[in-house]
């Protein structure tokens, strides 16, 4: 019996040391910027030599479960902060609260392994919004790697897009956003996906991400050559006013103002709050005046509410208003009838207005998960004018249209993500949910001299979108992770003409399920390999949806990219990848002619080239190239080109920055020839410009002057192959019609911090 009771108490001795080895902890905190206390969101924290990290959500907190007991590095590496490392003891549940300072980008410090504070995009997209010029709303879409924008009918009419081999139109297959509202508008009166990007306050964007493909499970509707995200500044540094004057009697005054400091509004916890407000004037550089004159007030703030839980209320007022000199034939150029900057009609313009308001509340959960809800409202109005053909429909009155939308939008965007582990692998797993509601009122009428002659169209759209993904990322190993995800989206489309047309009236409910399959295998710290899958959609116009009775109205995309990021020097950063995308034959409702037009299925095969090569501490270079084949797929040979989808794009540039003193940049950006048609018969001509920007930054004062176009080419930004007739003609000529770009263009501007 003795014997027995030793070997138990022997056996249970020695569970206990074992025990005592074993014995594990958590690990939890939060990070925040020293200036503002800000949180950081998606920072890395990892234990060094360990698979032990994770990164820091909308809150700025993270946690950590079961590390063992014992020494480690505890490392946080953020972008724009750098990398923190100190040695902590782990030998209970342990908390690590730490407020960071912003040191300014650094690419030596940049790795491409999966567990990086932030993807090689985000790398990109920081590099490029410290070192790219941005003076307006219209170069904000500019910051995209490989984007092109054009504008065909005034200031205030949202840009033309051109990526990835796509002729966007106005944002039909490119997903854009600022700080979760959607931008582009469903069943608009001038075209699909309508994304007017004016109401933003340049000045005011903090952050851009850029996804490119239908790869992601978070983005939905219209999210096929990519998504593009715009985030708001949460805070001030200091509070600025901005003056800026130039050539064409242009004016332009922004203000930014804190208006708490350390004061508090809400809760005694953090809180920022801030105003910022716009206004620009500009006859810009036509024949006839344009008057375009615009301004913008835009206010947020944001509040920690508790522990884990924040909140962030934002508001926004825009109205623009504009004369146009729209699109002039070659013809009329070439023979003298009027010069490259004059006008057929210049009656052309409109008007816009667009209010927004949201709120988001983001709550973290005991096991490191965070919940984020929003709700938004928009109220939208919309007035254009247009003449594309002059006199062919119309000899005695011309062919101006008027287009117009009234709407209202209201929506909801949810999710729930958490780090966890399969096993001793990390999992991240995200889930979430979306609804918005559009109702418009649209019209397409025929006009002279902006005065309503007759309607074509008229109705009321009432439109839903419902949402849900489920997105689960799994570390395999710690060179290899996998990403599945999935997207289910249900539309009910509702369409009334006001004239009671039932040809015209109808409804339908239509659904599109979207699977996505991601790999990413890290060589090492410096090279990075990556699959991207997936299949993604865009919506057509809710009257085409309801006039046809084929399965063909949210035409799927599918992709594929195959590409890497690496480091071929400590501070330079390359990202490469071939692409394929096929987009199924679809419909397509002409908002300019009323009439629905079906086109062939398309496939776009190309080559994406990004660089950043940090010279120096405060001297950057950059350089994308773009390569596309863009072919329409059951075209005859010889007829299967796609009409001004961009063949060959590049944009580069130079750029000293720094706090205090001189900086400068100097940027190129070129467009090859491409077909204007879909038998290359007629081509739209390619440019290539230089723009110059130099500043003297003092305390509180800054200097400085921009150069658009510097050697001031003539060059055409919106091209189009289009049929018309001018007033004395007697029959129709299709050729290429254009809008000039800007000639050289001088400004001045002068700001003050305090």
């Amino acid at each position: 019996m003795m014997r027995v009771l030793r070997f138990t108490f022997l056996f249970l001795s020695c569970m206990s040391v074992g025990g005592s080895f074993a014995q594990s902890f958590d690990l939890e905190g939060r990070l925040t910027d020293t200036k503002s206390s800000d949180p950081l969101v998606g920072a890395a924290v990892l234990l060094v030599g360990t698979n032990f990290g994770t990164t820091t959500d909308l809150n700025g907190r993270f946690l950590i479960k079961k590390v063992p007991q014992g020494d480690y590095t505890f490392r946080i590496s953020s972008l724009g902060y750098g990398n923190t490392e100190e040695v902590i003891t782990i030998d209970n549940y342990t908390t690590k609260d730490l407020s960071i300072d912003v040191k300014g980008i650094e690419l030596r410090e940049v790795s491409v392994r999966p567990q990086a504070q932030a993807t090689t995009t985000d790398v990109i997209n920081g590099l490029d919004r410290l070192t790219r010029p941005v003076n307006t709303s219209q170069d904000l879409l500019q910051l995209v790697p490989g984007l092109f924008i054009a504008q065909h009918a005034g200031g205030g009419k949202a840009e033309q897009i051109f990526f990835r081999g796509f002729d966007i139109d106005h944002g039909t297959d490119l997903q854009v956003s600022v700080d979760g509202m959607p931008v582009n508008m469903v069943s608009h009166a001038h075209g699909q996906g309508y994304a007017d990007l004016h109401f933003t306050i340049a000045e005011t964007v903090d952050k851009l991400q850029v996804h490119k493909g239908p790869y992601n499970a978070r983005f939905g509707d219209f999210a096929t050559s990519g998504t593009v995200e715009f985030l708001t500044k949460n805070s001030l540094d200091k509070s600025e006013i901005k003056v800026e004057g130039g050539m064409f009697n242009t004016f332009r005054a922004v203000g930014q103002f804190d208006l708490l400091g350390k004061k508090h509004l809400l809760t005694k916890r953090t809180e920022n709050a801030y105003i910022a407000g716009e206004f620009a004037y500009t006859d810009a550089y036509f024949k006839s005046p344009q008057g375009f004159g615009r301004y913008n007030l835009f206010g947020k703030y944001t509040g920690q509410l508790g522990e884990r839980t924040h909140i962030t209320l934002s508001g926004s007022t825009f109205s623009a208003k504009w004369d146009a000199s729209g699109q002039v034939p070659e013809r009329a150029v070439q023979n003298g009838t009027i010069d490259r900057f004059g006008a057929i009609d210049d009656r052309e313009g409109g008007n816009t207005q667009r209010t927004n308001a949201y709120a988001t509340l983001v709550s973290g959960t005991l096991n490191g998960g965070s919940f984020k809800n929003q709700i938004y409202f928009v109220k939208y109005d919309f007035e254009l004018f247009s003449n594309f053909t002059f006199f062919a429909n119309d000899s005695v009155n011309g062919d101006m249209i008027a287009q117009t939308d009234d709407r209202t939008i209201m929506g909801y965007n949810g999710s729930y993500a958490v780090n966890t582990h399969l096993g001793s692998r990390s999992l991240k797993l995200v889930a979430g949910a979306g609804l918005r509601y559009d109702q418009a009122d649209i019209a397409l009428k025929n006009a002279v001299e902006r005065v309503v002659l007759d309607t074509i169209v008229s109705g009321t759209v009432d439109q839903i979108n419902a949402g849900v993904y489920a997105d689960a990322t799994l570390e395999v190993t710690e060179r290899f992770s996998v990403n599945l995800a999935a997207r289910l989206d249900v539309f009910r489309y509702n369409y009334g003409d006001s004239r009671g047309a039932d040809s015209l009236s109808g409804n339908k409910l239509q659904q599109r399920v979207s699977p996505k399959l991601n790999f990413t295998y890290a060589l090492n710290d410096r090279v990075q390999l990556y699959l991207r899958t997936g299949m993604g959609f865009h919506s057509n116009d809710a009257r085409a949806v309801v006039m046809d009775n084929a399965n063909r109205t949210l035409p799927r995309a599918y992709g594929v990219d195959i590409g890497s990021t690496f480091k071929p020097a400590p501070r330079m950063l390359v990202n490469a990848a071939f692409f394929g995308l096929y987009l199924e034959s679809e419909l397509v409702y002409v908002g300019d002619g009323g009439v629905v037009e079906t086109s062939d299925a398309t496939q776009r095969m190309g080559l994406d080239l990004s660089i950043r090569y940090q010279l120096t501490k405060r001297l950057f270079v950059d350089l994308d190239l773009n390569l596309v084949q863009a072919k329409l797929i059951n075209a005859p040979k010889g007829e299967d080109q796609i009409p001004l989808a961009p063949r060959f794009t590049t944009i580069g540039g130079l750029a000293y920055v720094q706090d205090r003193g001189l900086n400068a940049s100097l940027r190129f950006r070129h467009i090859a020839d491409r077909p204007a048609n879909e038998t290359n018969g007629v081509v739209a001509k390619g440019y290539f410009l230089v723009d110059a920007k130099v500043s003297y930054r003092f305390t509180a004062f800054e200097v400085g002057a921009t150069v658009e176009n510097l050697f001031n080419v003539d060059w055409n930004q919106a091209q189009f192959d289009t049929e018309s007739r001018l007033r004395n003609e007697t029959e129709p000529v299709s050729e290429l019609h254009f809008t000039p770009g800007t000639p050289f263009f001088l400004k001045g501007f002068v700001s003050y911090r305090f």
